[in-house]
C-alpha cells in the first residue's frame, strides 16, 4: 500500500525558514507526480508547488513563487518543500500527495498525514 509520512513542520518567526519533506514508500512513488498542498479552517485545499507529466519545470502558486522551493531525491523516494521569507498567512497544514497518473495537474490520490506550520508576528 502506498504510503507518505512527513516531517519537518513547526513553528517559526516571520521571515524565518522550514524544509518539509515528504517519504513515499510501497508502489506510489512517481518522480512525474508529486505535489504539495495546504489548507486552513474553512478553506479548500490548496495546490502550491510540485510536479505533474505536462510540466518540465515545478509548478508554484503564485502566493508561494520565489519563496518555496519544490525538489526531490528519487534514490530516497523523497520530496522536499523548502520555505524561505514566511509569513503569518503561509500558517497552515501542509500535505504531500503522488498519484500513479498526474497528466495535467498535481496529483492527488495519496496523501500524507499533514504537518502543522505556524508562523507567528
Amino acid at each position: 500500500q502506498v504510503q507518505l509520512v512527513q516531517s519537518g513542520g513547526g513553528s517559526v518567526k516571520a521571515g524565518g525558514s522550514l524544509k518539509l519533506s515528504c517519504v513515499v514508500s510501497g508502489y506510489g512513488y512517481s518522480q512525474y507526480c508529486l505535489g504539495w498542498f495546504r489548507q486552513t479552517p474553512g478553506k479548500a485545499r490548496e495546490g502550491i508547488a510540485g510536479i505533474y507529466t505536462a510540466r518540465t519545470t515545478p509548478f508554484y502558486a503564485d502566493s508561494v513563487k520565489g519563496r518555496f522551493t519544490f525538489s526531490q531525491d528519487n534514490g530516497k523516494n523523497t520530496a522536499y518543500l523548502e520555505m524561505n521569507d514566511l509569513q503569518p498567512e503561509d500558517t497552515a497544514m501542509y500535505y504531500c500527495a503522488t498519484a500513479n497518473y498526474c497528466l495535467l495537474g498535481l496529483p492527488t490520490e495519496y496523501w500524507g498525514q499533514g504537518t502543522q506550520v505556524t508562523v507567528s508576528s
